[in-house]
């Protein structure tokens, strides 16, 4: 079975239904891949919620208490929690340009150590792939 991390762009783009590339969308949707959420991502995603940063469209319950349930029980994900071994890949990795987010970086580290493609909208991820990153760009 084959297996992708999504970004907390794409937990973004699924509250608030916006479209996803063909590819993306054949992945998520009717692939059968098993699809993971970093525990990193979910960290951000809740305090999106939190700060009122995005309204989510048609999930009027999704608060972030609710986070848990709607990556996991609405949409299907599992969730995959940050370990020793992906803050060992952070530690290896340069910081390229000027993209210093650490969350980002962090869950590029999960899904290099994961051995993972990384789904996302970002499109400072590519420049990663010369560090092991497995991309699949939503663009």
């Amino acid at each position: 079975m084959d297996r992708y991390f999504v970004d907390t762009n794409i937990l973004v783009q699924f509250a608030t239904e916006l479209e996803f590339t063909d590819d993306v969308r054949y992945i998520l949707y009717y692939s059968g891949a098993q699809i993971y959420a970093s525990s990193e991502s979910i960290k951000e995603f809740i305090n999106l919620l939190q700060c009122g940063d995005f309204k989510p469209k048609n999930q009027s319950g999704l608060t972030a208490s609710t986070v848990f349930e709607f990556v996991e029980d609405t949409l299907g994900f599992t969730v995959k929690y940050i370990d020793k071994g992906h803050l060992k890949q952070l530690c290896k990795m340069e910081i390229i340009g000027k993209h210093t987010d650490p969350s980002d970086r962090l869950i590029i580290a999960q899904a290099i150590t994961e051995k993972i493609p990384l789904i996302s909208s970002d499109k400072k991820f590519p420049k990663y792939r010369k560090m092991g990153l497995d991309f699949v760009p939503n663009y």
